[in-house]
């Protein structure tokens, strides 16, 4: 089979180079889609007001909680496609593909009638002020009502990446983010759409992203070609992507949980606040997103090489991405905290709300390297067809402490950085908990893998 030229062979040649060469348009792909929302905020902060931009920002935890499943399953696609791409099992790795689709359409069909018949009823729930849920509510209706398009989007750039191919949806996105800029600035600014003008200009610009990806397939040749009457699940195919896909969008679910709650919390402290810890919240995106590359990275090498059944070189990829995810994160995230000042300034004018955002850099983006390495930690385990303990040491490290530490402690000290430090400490215990388990599970992976091959 010809390899393309877009394609990484993840088990030879220099790993550092490939990891790098994988993980950095991964980085700025993944920069550029959380640029869709940031792009909305900063327009309507400062030209629809404080009320706007609250009731944008505070949509993200809602949307994360709502779309995160689906998400996950997405990454369930990438398992199945590398490791079968890795054994060189390319029959599987076409029945993937087109399971992926099929899965991506109806993950946004599902999602679009969610979020547009309860989206007011979401907020309500989770006790969003009366000058604000009114505009986030329209808002979020516009965002789901584009569901489809994000969710193919993110099926398709899936597939894409499991073969090594992070370049073309760097170049896709970036297209599509160009133009989300451009809309937002003509709907808000010119024609006075406020929150309405930068919900459309998203939906617009991941239309673009998912049409882009999709005919990609199409005209791809070999094992990673769409064909339209091919699109269809594949039952062996889907149980895999399943068994890897739901305790990972499981986990990913309860992450935003966790975080709906403590926005909740935020909540209760009014529009300043809210303003303040969402466009904060935006400037840690782009830390995280950087460091959610190198999961990725870690997460797609392991499994091809787990497949190829390389063990040495599955050692070496985990020492590499906890090394470049560490470095990354402290770079980043005290990088964040010390321009502070100036980049929210780009999101708002208003010194009290500026207050409010650096508070929430100075508790979470100084130690953002931690969920950095948390997140790598896991992306290894799931390439190593461990999905379901790094689930429930998620679930108890980085949920139900969060949820005990906003019922006990916060109600006691009802102050924002109480709420903001909570991140830091269940993320180290988290750490703890998913390093315990990557002994174990790494020990009989490959006692699995000898075993095989005595075989």
């Amino acid at each position: 089979m010809k390899e393309k030229t877009y394609e990484i062979d993840m088990t030879k040649g220099g790993l550092v180079w490939q990891m790098l060469l994988f993980a950095l348009p991964l980085m700025l792909s993944s920069i550029l889609q959380l640029l869709f929302n940031a792009a909305d905020v900063i327009v309507v902060g400062r030209f629809a007001g404080s009320a706007s931009l609250a009731a944008v920002g505070s949509t993200t935890s809602l949307i994360n909680l709502i779309t995160n499943l689906f998400i996950g399953i997405s990454i369930g696609c990438n398992v199945v496609v590398s490791q079968n791409y890795g054994a060189k099992k390319y029959e599987l790795v076409s029945k993937a593909v087109h399971t992926s689709i099929a899965l991506g359409l109806f993950a946004g069909v599902l999602l679009s009638l969610i979020g547009v018949m309860f989206a007011g009823s979401f907020l309500r729930m989770m006790g969003s002020p009366e000058d604000v849920i009114s505009l986030a509510t329209l808002y979020l209706r516009i965002y789901f009502g584009g569901m489809t398009a994000t969710m193919l989007y993110n099926f398709g750039a899936a597939v894409l990446r499991a073969v090594g191919d992070t370049r073309r949806p760097l170049f896709y996105l970036s297209f599509a983010g160009v133009i989300n800029v451009l809309l937002n600035l003509v709907f808000v600014i010119k024609l006075h759409m406020g929150v309405a003008g930068v919900g459309l200009a998203t939906v617009i610009s991941q239309c673009i992203s998912a049409a882009l990806v999709i005919r990609c397939l199409f005209r791809e040749t070999g094992c990673l070609k769409l064909v339209i009457s091919k699109i269809r699940f594949s039952s062996s195919v889907l149980i895999q992507i399943l068994r890897v896909g739901v305790p990972a969008g499981i986990q990913s679910s309860l992450f935003a949980v966790s975080n709906v709650v403590i926005q909740s919390g935020i909540n209760s402290f009014g529009s300043v606040v809210m303003a303040g810890s969402a466009a904060a919240s935006n400037i840690e995106g782009f830390v995280y997103m950087a460091m959610n590359a190198f999961m990725q990275t870690s997460l797609t090498f392991t499994s091809q090489n787990y497949g190829a059944g390389n063990t040495k070189r599955v050692d070496k990829v985990i020492r590499n991405a906890l090394i470049m995810v560490t470095v990354t994160g402290l770079l980043l995230g005290n990088l964040a905290y010390l321009c502070g000042p100036w980049l929210l300034r780009l999101y708002a004018s208003d010194a009290a709300v500026i207050a409010a955002g650096m508070l929430r850099l100075k508790c979470i983006c100084v130690v953002y390297a931690l969920c950095g390495i948390m997140d790598s930690l896991v992306g290894v385990l799931r390439g190593l067809n461990c999905v379901m303990i790094p689930m429930f040491s998620s679930l108890f490290g980085s949920c139900v402490l969060r949820l005990v530490w906003v019922a006990t402690f916060f109600q006691t000290h009802h102050e924002a950085y109480v709420l903001y430090i909570s991140y830091a400490i269940t993320w180290i215990i988290t750490i703890c908990a998913h390093i315990v388990c990557l002994v174990i599970v790494r020990r009989k992976a490959y006692r699995r893998l000898l075993n095989v091959k005595s075989v």
